[in-house]
């Protein structure tokens, strides 16, 4: 069974959403399950270069003082806390996210899914910079993957095609926030929900790719439960 997460690495609640997906897949047990990694920018237009602190920025896109940002700011890094993440989103530095995620397709490609929480890691603890190409590169190296082919992706448009796929595909689901889960195709939860959440949407989509119904084909009728 596969389970699509679309998210941007710049979305604190996406690194909490990947942290309790990952609790509730523990708890689930099930090794036949797939998790992707979608891409969804939450700004395209981002800079490559740091513009402004966290605090300004998001007292401006939402109306508020910049004491009451700073607060709100701290209530969402104690939450990330509280799933063991070493959480500083006041001091990130907002960059664009492109090649993070392009980089990200051709880890996933390369099997090598641990680059996503690396780069998370990268971006809400250690406060560095994604647009970095120097950044990218040792978040690959320390990934094992091969450090020519890591260069040559980010200086061409490799699996640009495929981000950009992505976020055409969030745009036909009509999925306007992340994280968002498609859960083996069928169950979709928006949101970084709580583990139980997630828990019971994967066992219940597990139980329906279990059960076979009533089938007939050319070889006869089958009567399976």
């Amino acid at each position: 069974m596969k389970i699509e997460i679309w998210s941007d690495y710049a979305c604190p609640f996406c690194y909490i959403g990947e942290k309790r997906l990952q609790r509730a897949l523990a708890e689930v047990g099930d090794k036949n399950i797939v998790v992707e990694f979608k891409s969804f920018e939450l700004d395209p237009t981002a800079s490559r270069e740091v513009t402004s602190e966290t605090a300004e920025r998001f007292a401006l896109k939402y109306g508020m003082s910049k004491e009451a940002a700073t607060e709100r700011i701290e209530q969402i890094s104690l939450m990330g806390r509280r799933e063991g993440i070493d959480f500083k989103y006041l001091t990130t530095r907002y960059t664009n996210t492109f090649d993070a995620l392009r980089l990200t397709k051709f880890a996933q490609e390369k099997g090598h899914d641990e680059i996503i929480t690396k780069l998370f890691d990268a971006y809400f603890t250690k406060n560095l910079e994604l647009s970095d190409f120097a950044v990218l590169k040792k978040i690959a190296a320390d990934c094992g993957l091969d450090g020519k082919e890591v260069e040559e992706v980010l200086n061409s448009e490799r699996y640009a095609a495929e981000v950009r796929a992505d976020e055409m595909e969030a745009a036909r689901l009509g999925i306007h926030g992340v994280p968002y889960f498609v859960i083996g195709g069928k169950y979709g939860l928006s949101g970084a929900q709580p583990p139980e959440i997630l828990k019971q949407a994967i066992n219940d989509a597990l139980a329906d790719e279990n059960f076979s119904g009533m089938t007939c084909g050319a070889d006869g009728c089958h009567f399976d439960g």
